[in-house]
């Protein structure tokens, strides 16, 4: 038995085997994450019911396991940004932001350097993030 956070077994592996640039997506309940998976990524459905598991929920977690050097969300064509994009800064305070349309991010997200996508229930607009994994420093 795990002490830590993060105790999913398919989650544990992939990341495990990931490195530096690889690259984990988190997905709304909207996503059409079959259609649009990478080549090599691991497809981990938490979508229990509508609205659960959140992105932000399952982000918590990942965030105690992995280092994230940049961060990618899908920006609407017009609007105003949505609410999520600022729980997400909140959680990442110190990582790059990047902003893509639709398709564009659907291309980042179907990128051979994707190792892992997570599909939740999350129902919120727009709550998708594209997280790449930085380097763990060395130990002093």
């Amino acid at each position: 038995m795990l002490k830590q956070r993060l105790i999913h077994p398919m989650i544990l592996e992939a990341l495990s085997a990931a490195g530096h640039g690889a690259k984990v997506l988190i997905t709304d309940g909207n996503y059409p994450a079959s259609t649009k998976l990478g080549p090599n990524a691991l497809c981990v459905y938490l979508n229990l019911e509508h609205g659960k598991l959140t992105v932000t929920e399952v982000l918590d977690v990942l965030l105690t396991a992995i280092p994230v050097e940049s961060a990618a969300v899908m920006v609407p064509e017009s609007g105003p940004e949505p609410p999520i994009f600022s729980e997400f800064r909140a959680r990442l305070r110190d990582v790059e932001w990047v902003e893509l349309g639709r398709f564009e991010f659907y291309e980042e997200a179907s990128d051979p350097d994707v190792c892992l996508t997570i599909v939740t229930g999350d129902q919120r607009l727009y709550a998708n993030i594209l997280l790449t994994i930085g380097v763990v420093p060395p130990a002093r």
